[in-house]
């Protein structure tokens, strides 16, 4: 098989608006774009001044240095329209707003006049892709220097025409004011017929937030009458002209083996393409029906190879955990002595156990793939253009300009969309069919051949004294991942670890990656020291926190929460959960019921507590924290994916239960802001807080510890 469908790939991003402008076509490059755009103040970024991107700039994919003057991030048009190019994508997160509130406010024109376009290789500048909630930290921040700088060129451009000191001068609603005369002067008027380069560097001042007027608003989402009416097309919904739709013969279990193939039946269907290519087969044809009919008429043999399931598969990681040459994996991080202290006080040991979840976004993989003239052009849903424009490179021998990648606003990913599989496909068949191909995967598909969160095991040796302060802490996560590894917690005597291990399955990113497995494991193992020595759950947690900010946003929830003013009902139970990672600090307070004669489990409510430093846009940020929770209630309650001999045994909604409405608990969410610290992301962290939270609140109501994620598949009593 493809080795990119191989089970064992790992996918680790950490190593490693699309509003279409005016009447562009597939073959547009940006020299053509600012024509179109007329003339204007475009602002370039210099690279050997500052890093462009922090973390996220040096080298790019081969190793080759990125471009010293890395193309334009910001064009003021004679209309007035000002556009901004980033390499980030949207895919819910509702970034396009937050980053033209960035551009509005440092530029101080009207948002109305911000218009973003995203993830499009041939007009973006390059960048690594969108995980890691490292868009606000670093785009965000990015995109206030570029404004500011072009504020600044404006201000400089009006002194200069008026012959007038450009203290006087002050820049709001996208004009330039005289404060002494009154006189004014539009943006696009001192735009027109100009063209300047200005070095973007980390001193340029910025406006701080606590003069922030734009941003730090809940601005509504840009665009956001589209997607509510249904005027947004995702990839799925593009039909270029004379367009076919795509279809790809699947082995019948993972790492299997195409033995032999007989595709004439196939092609002696009419208007069907067939393309064999080693161990690549598919078809295109011009409706969906046609296109199934044809890969049905393939015959094939396969040799399939022996492997494990997901009853045994704990088991399989403890017995395949791999040697480490050490690093960020594998060597252990140790402080003081934690073996002497194990002994010393209070132990208590235990094992976590996490299952192999899916992404199940709304809008599965999918890729619309055009060639002309030796040039492919593909729109796709994709987290990393760069890099699936990287794989068409590679797959075809191409150079740059041969391969243009797209991306429409995309409907969700959450860390499942790093790779370009469904981009290659459909390429594929585009190239031998002479014709545009529209390759979309199939819900079994998706389920089945993209990537898996980590499953994972976790064990923890710990040891608390007498007064709750907790004295040695080991913990040792196989698998799952070393995000979020380490504890908040001021232990004197750690050993912490990360065993990387031969997977059964392919497994990648996922929402805030492994930092939701070792949260639940930390925060429900803090629960159980707090029992074992009397103490309250939320007292024990602070007592043992030197950490200010996540001390604040603990109390912060278990306030709005109730903590500790009320006792849960029969039946009912109340938990507590959080923690820290990629700059987010959060702390969930959840109540469950649990019903004692049939053992369901219902989250009644829950308040989560976060803080990521200035809030760029509270309505925004609080709906990323409601779906985070509301994201995280399938995999802390019932989302497992299911696996025997290579084949995965509920690839479809019907037998693999994510969120419905009915689980959706009362959902309230508290902000800090905190206007003098810099603004982190919150795409990742606010997820964590959920799982410990519910197992605690199911500990607190039952008395039973549920140390596995699902925790509650089929009930307690199951």
């Amino acid at each position: 098989m493809n080795t990119a469908l191989q089970p064992g790939v790992v996918i680790e991003p950490e190593r490693y608006e699309f509003r279409e402008p005016p009447a562009y076509d597939f073959g547009l490059q940006r020299r053509d774009f600012f024509k179109l755009l007329g003339g204007g103040v475009a602002v370039f970024l210099i690279a050997r001044n500052a890093p462009a991107l922090p973390q996220e700039s040096g080298r790019g994919f081969r190793g080759e240095e990125l471009p010293r003057d890395i193309s334009a991030w910001l064009h003021i048009g004679e209309s007035g329209a000002v556009t901004v190019y980033t390499g980030k994508v949207e895919m819910g997160q509702n970034i396009r707003t937050s980053l033209s509130q960035a551009v509005a406010e440092e530029l101080r024109v009207p948002i109305g006049s911000v218009g973003l376009v995203m993830g499009d290789t041939d007009l973006t500048p390059f960048d690594m892709g969108t995980f890691g909630s490292r868009t606000t930290p670093t785009m965000n921040l990015e995109l206030r220097r570029v404004a500011s700088v072009a504020r600044d060129t404006l201000l400089q451009m009006a002194a200069k025409n008026w012959s007038v000191d450009e203290a006087r001068l002050t820049a709001a609603n996208g004009k330039i004011r005289d404060r002494d005369t009154g006189r004014e002067i539009e943006y696009a008027k001192l735009a027109r017929g100009q063209a300047f380069a200005k070095a973007v560097v980390e001193s340029d001042p910025l406006t701080p937030a606590s003069q922030w007027k734009v941003a730090g608003q809940p601005i509504p989402k840009v665009d956001g009458r589209d997607f509510v009416t249904g005027k947004h097309r995702y990839t799925p919904d593009l039909a270029p002209a004379g367009f076919l739709h795509g279809k790809v013969l699947r082995p019948p279990s993972f790492g299997a083996e195409l033995v032999s193939v007989d595709v004439s039946a196939a092609k002696a269907l009419p208007d069907v393409t067939v393309v064999h290519d080693a161990d690549f087969v598919g078809v295109a044809a011009p409706s969906v029906e046609a296109a199934e009919r044809a890969a049905a008429a393939i015959q094939a043999r396969w040799k399939e190879v022996p492997q494990p399931s997901s009853r045994e598969l704990f088991e399989y990681l403890k017995a395949n955990a791999e040697e480490s040459e050490g690093g960020r994996e594998g060597s252990p991080r140790v402080v003081g002595s934690p073996d002497r202290a194990l002994a010393a006080d209070q132990r208590l040991d235990a094992t976590y156990t996490i299952a192999y979840i899916a992404h199940a976004p709304l809008e599965p993989r999918a890729a619309v793939a055009e060639w002309n003239g030796g040039k492919v052009t593909v729109h796709t849903g994709t987290q990393r253009p760069f890099g699936v424009r990287e794989e068409l490179m590679q797959a075809f021998h191409l150079s740059q300009d041969q391969v243009r990648v797209l991306v429409p606003d995309t409907g969700a990913a959450y860390g499942g969309k790093h790779s370009g599989e469904v981009a290659l496909e459909a390429a594929r068949l585009a190239r031998a069919a002479g014709a545009p191909v529209k390759r979309v995967w199939t819900r079994e598909e998706e389920f089945t051949w993209a990537y898996f969160r980590p499953a994972g095991v976790i064990e923890i040796k710990s040891a608390v004294a007498s007064d709750g302060t907790i004295t040695a802490w080991e913990f040792h996560n196989y698998n799952s991942g070393g995000s979020g590894i380490g504890t908040p917690y001021a232990v004197p005597n750690q050993r912490i670890q990360f065993h990387p291990c031969k997977s059964p399955l392919r497994q990648g990113s996922y929402r805030a990656l492994a930092a939701t497995a070792n949260h639940f494991a930390r925060e429900s193992h803090m629960d159980d020291l707090a029992h074992l020595v009397n103490m309250d759950p939320l007292e024990f947690r602070c007592k043992n926190l030197t950490d200010e900010r996540l001390k604040a946003v603990f109390q912060a929830a278990a306030e709005k929460f109730g903590w500790g003013r009320t006792k849960p009902e029969p039946g009912h139970g109340f938990g507590i959960g959080g923690g820290i990672e990629k700059g987010g600090y959060i702390a969930t307070c959840a109540e469950v019921a649990v019903d004692r004669s049939t053992g369901a489990v219902h989250v009644v409510r829950v308040v989560s507590a976060f803080d990521c430093g200035a809030v760029v846009n509270p309505d925004g940020l609080r709906n990323q924290l409601i779906g985070a929770n509301i994201m995280g209630l399938g995999g802390a309650l019932f989302e497992a994916i299911e696996f025997a001999n290579g084949k995965i045994l509920n690839p479809h909604f019907a037998q693999y239960r994510v969120p419905r409405f009915m689980d959706v608990p009362s959902l309230d969410v508290v902000l800090i802001d905190r206007k003098d610290q810099p603004s982190a992301g919150a795409g990742e962290s606010p997820i964590m807080g959920l799982a410990p939270a519910v197992g605690n609140a199911i500990f607190n109501a039952t008395g039973k510890r549920l140390r596995s994620l699902p925790m509650a598949p089929k009930g307690i009593k199951a």
